[in-house]
């Protein structure tokens, strides 16, 4: 029903490799270049990434165990909602970068 469990594997293993690094930098404090501009939401679009990841997640394990087609419908649901939760987070990020913007610039943080 799942499909080759295989092509999931690899779908997990590339957005592993591609989406979990950045996020979880940019929480250990390493701000990426193209985005030195909008410190003010980043811990914010840190945690919508994570979201993101959770719903490849959400899909892609149940699919990888070959789970019914209820447990997938189910986990489907729960990466719906990691979905929304990242919205949400996202657009809070950018809601908070454009308030820095127009308050003026932001001094850089030490620590």
């Amino acid at each position: 029903m799942n499909g080759n469990p295989l092509y999931h594997w690899m779908a997990l293993a590339v957005s592993t490799a591609l989406a979990l690094p950045v996020p979880v930098a940019i929480l250990a404090g390493w701000t990426p270049p193209w985005m030195r501009e909008r410190q003010a939401g980043m811990r914010l679009r840190a945690y919508g990434l994570l979201c993101i990841y959770a719903f490849m997640l959400a899909n892609g394990v149940p699919r990888v165990a070959d789970a019914s087609f209820e447990t997938v419908m189910a986990c489907m649901n729960v990466g719906l909602g990691f979905i929304a939760a990242a919205a949400v987070l996202l657009l809070l990020a950018a809601r908070r970068d454009s308030r820095a913007r127009t308050a003026g610039p932001v001094e850089p943080r030490e620590g």
